[in-house]
């Protein structure tokens, strides 16, 4: 029996976020001076409108893999997300 045959077998690992995912999470963790802040940050940074970023960052919280990267943040946008939809 080798080493190789005593190691169980495991599916590959998924594959990680991509670096725009990784930076809409930084931004995200970051706190902001004032209103329009973040806005700019988002335009300057990432090259896109915050009406996109808003859209990828919805779809990114309900990735796992994010929620794996990064719990406290992808926790609070989801806390933050329900108590909006609470309030409708």
């Amino acid at each position: 029996m080798t080493a190789s045959d005593a190691e169980p077998e495991t599916e590959p690992a998924a594959p990680g976020l991509s670096d725009r995912d990784r930076a809409l999470l930084a931004l995200e963790r970051r706190s902001w001076a004032g209103p329009g802040a973040k806005e700019r940050a988002i335009r300057e940074e990432l090259g896109i409108s915050p009406v996109r970023y808003f859209q990828l960052l919805n779809a990114l919280i309900e990735d796992e893999r994010a929620l794996r990267e990064d719990p406290v943040t992808v926790n609070r946008l989801r806390r933050l997300r329900a108590a909006r939809r609470e309030r409708r």
